[in-house]
């Protein structure tokens, strides 16, 4: 009888991997985690997205998916598809090239993230102080979540095409179909 042994790994040797390493992983209590590469889709609608709110957002810093974000009350260390900081960046203690305080957070699901994306990771970013809103982009309908901060609470809403995007803070509307133009462009690509 063979016995499999998991291996925990130290942050410390979670970030050595990242820095010496030519793919991104995420980090949580002791696992390293491969992300899958994404497909040109899901690379569009990350771009659409951060294009269609920097404008609307000048006060904050729009992050693409090079950034990595710590969630210190819960140790994942993670990659968001796109990201806002408004105010000045704080930098992890632990992970000096990982913020923490981001503002707004962009996920853009696939067939094999999406429940995670709506589901543990959403729970994680939920515990970060700075956060006031989640949009989950799906990669398979015009559909986009808005899970925002209201008090001590989450409210969670769906738009789908045809329907604008409306958060409370900060304050912004987005068209879900201007959205998913940027897909326009790839039909066809795939055959």
């Amino acid at each position: 009888m063979s016995t499999a042994r998991r291996l925990h790994h130290t942050l410390e040797e979670y970030l050595s991997v990242e820095e010496h390493g030519d793919l991104r992983h995420e980090y949580l209590d002791g696992e390293i985690y491969a992300m899958a590469g994404g497909t040109p889709e899901h690379a569009a609608l990350a771009a659409r997205m951060l294009l269609e709110l920097a404008p609307k957002l000048p006060a904050c810093t729009a992050l693409t998916s090079d950034l990595r974000v710590r969630i210190e009350a819960t140790g994942l260390s993670t990659y968001p598809d796109a990201s806002f900081v408004c105010g000045p960046a704080e930098r992890s203690a632990t992970d000096r090239t990982a913020i923490t305080n981001p503002t707004v957070l962009i996920e853009v699901t696939s067939p094999s993230t999406e429940d995670y994306d709506r589901g543990d990771k959403l729970s994680h970013y939920q515990q970060i102080p700075s956060l006031r809103a989640i949009l989950v982009v799906s990669h398979a309908a015009p559909r986009i979540t808005a899970v925002e901060r209201v008090g001590d609470t989450w409210r969670t809403t769906d738009y789908r095409a045809g329907e604008r995007v409306a958060l409370s803070a900060p304050a912004v509307e987005l068209e879900v179909d201007a959205v998913y133009r940027a897909l326009a462009g790839l039909a066809g690509a795939a055959s």
